[in-house]
């Protein structure tokens, strides 16, 4: 057991570092820099003079060579400071705090929109007895994780905003304004879990155990919740994991989407006036979270296979 922990750390610390190293050097190789930008008045529209863009290089390093540059961000991102803004000279640990709860908000809502639509429809599939029913929702995954996220937003948007005035279609007030954003963000991640859960069902179904079970005269539904669904959710919660940490990644459509503060506005901002700090904090913070939800799922497998610290396979 403490192999395999110490084997998951290590993994999700060198995940963090590259996906560090990556932002860093894919900001760097774009044409131009924010010290331009602020040059030429991309700020507050008043040009800087010859000796202010050198006074901004020194303060915010980039009079530097690249690797130094790269040591030092580095060096104190390990300390927690994750530097200043330069678009808003503000902390960039800060700035990044105060937009993660609209952010978090609708990620956990689109997680929960997730878990139980993917449970649900995996569920129903592998036990109705009707085909047409079966191949209904197996294919409804498919086409949920084909459908582009902001499409899937703007076609709520105009069905329960603009035709039905059941819910707001932009903003951040109160709970309703979370169902839509929740509801796109959830979609495509309830899909794939459909996917795999309703297959991993399929196999368990097909197992030993579950035949004995049948043998023994236990009920479908027992069979189905108690026997085959705990068996077959391990592949399950790995997609969920995955998919858990790129949530916030889609965040940056839907808050665009539906007009919502947030991580993913935030970014967009930064992005555009290449605020290579903002930018990098919020990566890492990105990375955090990605590392943070997968090393929780590795956790938990040895609770729901105590076999798989053991090197044995989970169909053994």
């Amino acid at each position: 057991m403490t192999r395999y922990l110490v084997r998951r750390i290590v993994t999700a610390v060198a995940v963090l570092w590259a996906a560090y190293t990556v932002s860093f050097a894919v900001l760097y190789l774009l044409p131009g820099d924010p010290v331009t930008t602020m040059a030429s008045g991309g700020l507050d529209g008043e040009p800087l003079s010859p000796a202010a863009i050198e006074a901004l290089k020194a303060r915010y390093g980039f009079d530097q060579p690249v690797l130094v540059q790269y040591g030092n961000r580095l060096w104190e991102a390990l300390h927690g400071n994750l530097g200043t803004s330069i678009q808003t000279g503000e902390d960039v640990r800060s700035a990044v705090l105060a937009a993660l709860p609209p952010t978090l908000q609708i990620a956990l809502g689109g997680l929960l929109v997730a878990v139980v639509l993917g449970t649900v429809v995996a569920v129903v599939a592998t036990y109705t007895r009707f085909r047409w029913l079966r191949q209904g929702l197996m294919a409804l995954p498919s086409l949920a994780v084909s459908l582009p996220v902001f499409w899937v937003g703007l076609m709520l948007v105009q069905i329960f905003a603009f035709d039905l005035h059941l819910l707001p279609s932009v903003g951040s007030t109160g709970f309703r304004s979370l169902v839509l954003p929740s509801v796109t963000l959830g979609l495509p991640t309830g899909a794939l879990v459909a996917q795999v859960l309703a297959k991993s069902l399929q196999t368990a179904l097909d197992e030993a155990y579950v035949q004995t079970a049948r043998a023994k005269g236990v009920g479908r539904g027992a069979i189905h919740l108690r026997h085959a669904l705990p068996n077959a959710v391990i592949p399950a919660l790995t997609v969920l994991g995955y998919v858990a940490g790129n949530l916030l990644a889609g965040t940056v459509v839907v808050e665009t989407v539906f007009t919502r503060p947030g991580l993913g506005r935030l970014m967009v901002q930064a992005v555009g006036v290449q605020d290579i700090p903002m930018v990098q904090g919020i990566v890492l913070f990105s990375a955090v979270v990605f590392v943070g939800v997968n090393l929780l799922v590795d956790l938990v497998y040895p609770v729901l296979d105590p076999r798989i610290t053991r090197g044995v396979p989970a169909t053994a």
